[in-house]
């Protein structure tokens, strides 16, 4: 199993068009060819996630927290923690971008590279699994991504 590999990359290079600052282009490209993923998908479920795909924290009403441009909850944590990944380390644009892409490639190997998989990025309940999975197309079709 590939570990999440952090890298310091950060050229500040922008998507033209989307509505997002300081997107990290480079880092979705390196971090969706490092996990053999879709980058495209990739930028869809941050858009999603965190349109400004900013250092952003939010709290949810079952304690949890969301962390980033991905909004990494705070249930990976532990196992995040074994990778030599702490919680102020997705803070960082970049490594936060790594850590969903890890994520969203967990999903594949459980359910296949289907929207089965990108609606579990969010959540493995079917209703709001396949909702998600329908505002990321929805997303990647508005964006032509």
């Amino acid at each position: 199993m590939k570990s999440i590999a952090i890298t310091a990359i950060h050229v500040g290079l922008f998507l033209v068009g989307l509505p997002l600052t300081s997107f990290a282009y480079d880092c979705f490209d390196s971090a969706a060819a490092y996990q053999g993923i879709s980058a495209n998908v990739l930028r869809a479920i941050a858009i999603k996630e965190n349109s400004r795909c900013d250092a952003t924290i939010s709290r949810n009403t079952n304690g949890s927290v969301d962390v980033g441009c991905m909004q990494i909850n705070s249930i990976h944590f532990k196992e995040l923690s074994a990778h030599g990944v702490l919680p102020n380390d997705l803070l960082d644009q970049c490594k936060n971008i790594y850590v969903g892409a890890w994520h969203y490639k967990k999903m594949i190997r459980k359910y296949g590279n289907t929207w089965y998989a990108v609606g579990a990025y969010h959540s493995e309940t079917p209703g709001l699994r396949d909702a998600y999975a329908a505002g990321v197309y929805k997303i990647m079709l508005r964006y032509k991504l």
